[in-house]
């Protein structure tokens, strides 16, 4: 199996010189939790998680619904929470190369990179989700356990 195949294809993106504010509004309404962060030129350039803007609010107790209240996620840039130059992964890698870098860099998400082109975000729920098909022999289009 491989990545291309369990990956969410096209994913959402933010713009660095976006707030924390606008990063936790679009993965409120995308219902996820890792977004690529992009350059004026539109290449990826990091990536941020909702624990990163937890923490840049120092609030990780604090429900999402309370953080676009909050006046210092509007002051916070995107770029100074993000992780720069994200480790990334091939769509045509092994699934199990995909976990061996989450697990060996203690990341849950990767974005899916065709030479320059964003093509997809792969994280932790996805191979979670894709191991438990395969456990179960339950075909992707019959089952969608993530959602």
């Amino acid at each position: 199996m491989n990545v291309a195949d369990i990956m969410t294809a096209n994913p959402v993106t933010i713009c660095q010189d976006r707030t924390l504010r606008d990063a936790l509004g679009v993965m409120e309404s995308s219902g996820c939790h890792h977004i690529p962060v992009t350059g004026s030129d539109g290449h990826v350039i990091g990536i941020i998680s909702d624990r990163d803007c937890r923490i840049a609010l120092n609030s990780p107790a604090t429900p999402p619904e309370d953080w676009r209240n909050n006046n210092t996620a509007q002051n916070i840039l995107v770029r100074r929470v993000m992780t720069p130059a994200p480790i990334v992964v091939e769509p045509d890698a092994s699934a199990d190369e995909a976990a061996r870098l989450m697990l060996s860099h203690h990341i849950s998400s990767l974005p899916v990179m065709r030479s320059e082109t964003l093509i997809g975000i792969i994280t932790t729920s996805d191979i979670l989700s894709a191991f438990i098909r395969l456990s179960k022999n339950i075909p992707e289009e019959v089952e969608d356990i993530s959602r």
